[in-house]
């Protein structure tokens, strides 16, 4: 997607340095736009876990290149066990998001029978380049499937906008390139369709306010920001015609785990008969996983990101400034899950299904044997 009018992807091998991977720094967005370099399996570890870098299928190619990096770095003598290591290590940083552990397994999948180090050192930097190509690929083909399910609305609704609510990041940003919620959103764009997105701000560390708003203005769609708990409202009012999110792991039977406070815009969607839809590309699947609800392991962060919120003050300065009494506690899980029977639709780069294990498996035949 494009910055200022010049086309970035979110992570790349640094020109003529193929030792060193770049990521745009999300942690200075909407501030400001700076880009990081990533040289080791240490670097790519602290910027997943710091959230540096973010997102299902960011941080799985982040793993990806982690573990290019890694073997990089892994000595002859011990490469195979050096890499095992590294990828437990990545696996670690983020529990919730399968995209991640899938990332890893894959790469070292991918480098198993090598015939040297020196081969797999080949075999991962082309691994973790086809991981990162994928991702943008798969995001541009969930991009044309849900660009149906918009031109649907906008059918019946003629010369008006399609209003949609998202919640956190699921756009470019969080993707390589184009994000899985946002394509549909762009497509639409695209093909001239009116379209405008209620921007959750997404406490508490403001993911919508702070990314999802900037990457739609920079591309040119029309939005407006939020508070979390608007979308209600907004709904029972018809000015919502669809709520799209993305999702961090899905579940054989289609119970889907994203930032926290999903579940409760689902609900809300549910109430109103407004279509909760939920795009992911496949790796976000986790075939092995029955029961998301009971299941899904989540991500509880630094209380800090509740007590505490960073922003610019009116001197251009980033200021961190508590919002409770100081002697008050806090709890901050950073995903929830969605039951499938409140989700309308799940779209990935396969096409759009029920979010039920017959729908999932109908679109991923190979996968009907192992649960």
């Amino acid at each position: 997607m494009k910055v200022d009018g010049r086309s970035y992807r979110t992570i790349w091998l640094k020109p003529g340095h193929e030792h060193v991977v770049q990521v745009i720094n999300q942690l200075k967005l909407p501030h400001s736009f700076e880009v990081t370099d990533l040289s080791s399996v240490h670097d790519v570890c602290a910027a997943i876990r710091g959230m540096l870098v973010r997102g299902a299928g960011l941080i799985g190619a982040c793993a990806a290149y982690g573990m290019y990096l890694a073997a990089l770095e892994a000595p002859d003598a011990d490469f195979s066990t050096f890499l095992l290591q590294a990828g437990e290590t990545l696996k670690a940083t983020r529990p919730t998001a399968s995209n991640l552990a899938w990332a890893v397994d894959r790469m070292l999948l991918e480098v198993t029978g090598a015939q040297s180090p020196t081969h797999a050192r080949m075999l991962a930097k082309e691994a973790a380049m086809a991981i990162a190509n994928e991702d943008v690929a798969h995001c541009e083909r969930i991009g044309s499937h849900g660009l149906g399910l918009i031109s649907q609305i906008a059918q019946r609704k003629p010369d008006q906008v399609v209003n949609i609510l998202t919640h956190c990041n699921a756009g470019w940003l969080a993707f390589v390139d184009i994000g899985s919620a946002t394509a549909p959103i762009y497509a639409a764009h695209a093909a001239g369709i009116p379209v405008h997105v209620w921007v959750d701000e997404t406490r508490p560390r403001n993911q919508g306010a702070a990314l999802t708003a900037w990457e739609l203005g920079q591309q040119g769609i029309p939005h407006t920001l939020i508070a979390d708990n608007a979308g209600g409202h907004l709904m029972q009012h018809g000015l919502v015609d669809m709520v799209l999110t993305g999702a961090d792991r899905v579940s054989r039977n289609g119970d889907a785990a994203n930032k926290i406070g999903t579940y409760l815009k689902a609900l809300a969607a549910h109430d109103n008969h407004i279509p909760m839809v939920v795009a992911l590309p496949s790796s976000t699947f986790d075939f092995a996983l029955r029961n998301g609800v009971a299941n899904t392991p989540i991500e509880e962060r630094d209380a800090d990101e509740v007590r505490f919120v960073t922003g610019q003050n009116a001197h251009g300065t980033l200021e961190t400034v508590r919002i409770c009494p100081p002697a008050t506690t806090a709890r901050n899980w950073g995903f929830d899950v969605t039951p499938a029977r409140l989700i309308t639709h799940l779209i990935c780069e396969r096409g759009i299904c029920a979010a039920s294990e017959a729908g999932i498996l109908a679109l991923f035949p190979e996968h009907a044997g192992n649960g």
